[in-house]
């Protein structure tokens, strides 16, 4: 039914809002939300998605181009992401290898003795990492002594200053972030959620293996298909979450939901901008302001053929400055036409997104065209997308814990606040901040929930 007109919170207007009843309201239509609302529908309760934008998929993202789309958020995955595997079964995505034949441009300084330094220092993490419990970093036995310490100070103190430019560059490939923004912790715990550092850094064998057919966006919009538009409402920026002796009110632009629980399945930084009521209790509120995402902008460049293969190149750039680190082909199967996509990350997007938008072109045409020859400085399409401007996201590829962060707040990233629950990829123990990890993620919480419901 309909209630009387309300003010709308974005512009002042007057907009009518609906009124609906679930069993349950999701916040975030990303893969952990809709993820969470397949499993409640199965157990018999009925789910509401309420999502700010006006699409499904959350931090993966296929944006047209001429002839197709490219992916502008999460595409990769790789050995041991088993439930995204799963998923992607159910749905009948399908997925092929990442293109890796030929040879990687390698640019860093100090060259090959710099990898050996870096292999070593990786391995003294990978030792480390092995103490931490991945479902409770915080109980290691050494955890405040590591989460007191910025990964910064750790690799300074580590040995093998020739390496620092190679280990920067792993750094903010992995967390979009800079070493001085981590704690050392948080590095240890990442790894072990992962289970090596080559599962996270390598592309035969590691997390950047496969590819899916269709992108990666595929699965959200399949997953919203099956949900069905009944239980799906888009552009419903959720504004508040009262909760009550009976229930929750989810209250969103155009729409209130009146459910018996909720699940927020956002990036923590986003969370905070949801009002709750009675308040979260402080220490929940204060992780959402401690989790900051990494600075990602991920550019496309197309052209007519994938060309650097016919050169014995696989479009792989290794690069210890900016303002491009990491390149990858991206082209889609069959080299039908050409992608090369780029990546700045930590601070050299920052430095990038200050820059006027040809500046910000001509930067990034100039390291391609450097490395892959003139055809590359000359795409017949680019497309960059910056996620720190994406206000539903506001920084990729997920959030992190700087010093103190997991010691202090990470006991309270799964733990209900009454009557909601959370979901999101940075609340997996097992590949956090990956798709996989928002997959289990929303597994988890839609088994909280409904046992919940479902409890004599």
């Amino acid at each position: 039914m309909s209630t009387p007109e309300v003010g709308d919170l974005r512009t002042g207007e007057r907009a009518e809002t609906t009124e609906e009843t679930a069993d349950v309201a999701v916040v975030g239509a990303g893969l952990a939300g809709l993820v969470a609302a397949r499993d409640l529908d199965r157990a018999g309760l009925r789910p509401v998605v309420l999502e700010a934008r006006d699409r499904v998929g959350g931090r993966t993202w296929n944006r047209p181009v001429p002839g197709g789309t490219v992916e502008a958020g999460g595409q990769f995955i790789g050995p041991t992401q088993e439930r995204l595997a799963a998923l992607a079964d159910e749905l009948g995505v399908a997925t092929f290898a990442t293109y890796h034949e030929g040879r990687t441009r390698v640019d860093v300084t100090g060259g090959g003795l710099a990898f050996k330094g870096a292999r070593r220092v990786l391995a003294e993490l990978e030792r480390m990492a092995a103490e931490v419990p991945p479902d409770a970093p915080w109980t290691a036995d050494r955890a405040a002594e590591w989460d007191a310490r910025t990964f910064h100070g750790w690799l300074a103190g580590a040995g093998e200053p020739d390496a620092s430019g190679v280990l920067r560059m792993l750094t903010t490939a992995v967390f979009a972030a800079e070493p001085a923004e981590l704690s050392l912790l948080h590095v240890l715990a990442y790894i072990r959620s992962a289970g090596s550092v080559d599962l996270l850094t390598e592309v035969a064998g590691g997390a950047q293996e496969r590819r899916f057919a269709g992108g990666s966006h595929e699965l959200s919009v399949r997953l919203a298909a099956r949900l069905g538009a009944r239980n799906l409402r888009l552009g419903a920026p959720v504004r508040r979450v009262r909760q009550g002796p009976d229930g929750v009110e989810v209250a969103a632009d155009g729409v209130t939901v009146r459910a018996r629980r909720a699940i927020v399945a956002v990036p923590p930084a986003i969370g905070d901008r949801i009002e709750h009521d009675p308040p979260l209790p402080g220490g929940r509120a204060q992780l959402h302001q401690r989790m900051p995402p990494g600075s990602t902008i991920k550019v496309s460049c197309l052209y007519e053929t994938p060309f650097w293969r016919d050169e014995g190149l696989n479009g792989g750039l290794l690069r210890d400055r900016g303002p491009i680190t990491v390149t990858f082909d991206n082209s889609p199967p069959g080299g039908d036409r050409g992608v090369l996509v780029a990546f700045a990350q930590g601070d050299d997007a920052r430095r990038l997104a200050r820059l006027p938008a040809g500046a910000r072109r001509a930067a990034v045409l100039d390291v391609l065209g450097h490395h892959f020859g003139e055809r590359a400085a000359r795409p017949s399409g680019y497309l960059e997308t910056d996620w720190t401007e994406e206000p539903w996201t506001r920084g990729c590829f997920g959030g992190n814990f700087g010093p103190g962060g997991w010691t202090r707040y990470g006991p309270l990233l799964r733990e209900p606040s009454g009557l909601v629950h959370w979901a999101g990829a940075e609340t997996s123990a097992v590949w956090m901040n990956y798709m996989e990890g928002a997959v289990r993620s929303g597994e988890r919480a839609a088994a909280e929930v409904a046992a919940a419901l479902t409890r004599p």
